[in-house]
Parts: structure tokens; C-alpha cells; sequence
């Protein structure tokens, strides 16, 4: 009886000592909430970097504690978007879990980088490659009704500049506009 109290009692105390790394260890996750909770977008940032890469230095950690994982990725994520650092976005987005959103989130930073191009041709590429990440992540999650509007807006976009490729990006969403009858079309300024 003895041994097993002795057992009993050593079993508790690396169960303990466990749970108390694995708070050390994910110390970084919510340091990157709370900043992110107090606007600190850049502050969360670094420490969703923290956080990630102690997962790549393990990677079974990805499957063990999945949730914290996607949580850091999808939020870290997030957060480049707001500070509009789109290209951090599209390239976090590429070896990301499907699970996290990445193809939603490169989808709307291929989005914000058309809105911006002056150059058709170009605009037009980075339209279509939002509209292949909508697409990507309607495929993914079927019944997100927010992703789904983005990507039939997106098509309809790059449909309407390819018949118009010359339209400046601040007049681009006009295109998905239809003309009524009797109106004057708007004069362009500047």
C-alpha cells in the first residue's frame, strides 16, 4: 500500500510540474492575447512570432494542443491584416493550417493590394489571385456566408475590370454598380 501511495504521489508531482511547463511553455500565446485584447497589435505580434515558433521547434505540439496553435496562427494572422501588412499576411497564410483561415485572410490582402495598384494588368493579377484564395476558402468552409459574399464580390470585380481595365482604383467598385435608366453617370473628378 505504501508503494502505491509513493507512486500515487510521484505521478501528481510530474503531472504537476508538467502542467507548469506547458503554462511556461505557452507564456507567449497569452502575452499575444492580452496585447491583442488592449489594441498592442504590434506587441501581439511579436509574441504570436514567439509562440509559433516554439511550435515549429516542436512540432507534435501542433497536434497535441491544436487549438492553441490555430488560436496563435488565425489571431496572428488577424493582427497583420489591421496593421496592413499584407505581404506578412499572404506569407504566413502559405504554410498556415487550413483550420486557421489563411486562405480567407490572403484572400483579403490580395484584395487590399488591388484597391491600391494603379497599374491595370497588375490590380487585375492580384484580384484574381483573391478571387483563387475565396475560392480556397468557400471550399473550406462551406457555410461561412461572409467568405462567400467576399468571393462572388471579388469575381464579379475582376470580370467587370477585365471589360474595363483602365478604371482607377478609387472608382473600382463603382463597376459593380449597374447604371439606372434616366440617370446621368457621375462625373469624374481628379
Amino acid at each position: 500500500m505504501k508503494a502505491l501511495g509513493t507512486t500515487l504521489v510521484l505521478v501528481l508531482l510530474l503531472a504537476g510540474l508538467v502542467l507548469i511547463g506547458y503554462a511556461r511553455w505557452t507564456d507567449p500565446i497569452k502575452d499575444a492575447d492580452a496585447a491583442l485584447a488592449g489594441g498592442q497589435l504590434d506587441r501581439a505580434v511579436v509574441a504570436y512570432r514567439i509562440a509559433e515558433g516554439r511550435f515549429d521547434t516542436i512540432p507534435a505540439a501542433k497536434q497535441l494542443v491544436a487549438s492553441e496553435y490555430l488560436r496563435a496562427v488565425s489571431n496572428h494572422l488577424w493582427a497583420l491584416y489591421r496593421l496592413k501588412r499584407y505581404d506578412e499576411v499572404i506569407d504566413l497564410a502559405q504554410k498556415a493550417p487550413t483550420d486557421a483561415s489563411p486562405h480567407f485572410w490572403s484572400g483579403c490582402a490580395f484584395f487590399q493590394k488591388a484597391s491600391v495598384e494603379a497599374a491595370p494588368e497588375t490590380r487585375i493579377g492580384w484580384l484574381s489571385r483573391a478571387e483563387e484564395e475565396f475560392r480556397k476558402a468557400v471550399e473550406t468552409d462551406p457555410e461561412d456566408w461572409d467568405t462567400k459574399f467576399d468571393f462572388e464580390l471579388t469575381t464579379r470585380l475582376v470580370a467587370e475590370l477585365r471589360k474595363q481595365p483602365n478604371t482607377p482604383p478609387k472608382q473600382m467598385m463603382q463597376l459593380l454598380r449597374p447604371p439606372t435608366p434616366g440617370n446621368k453617370t457621375p462625373r469624374r473628378v481628379g
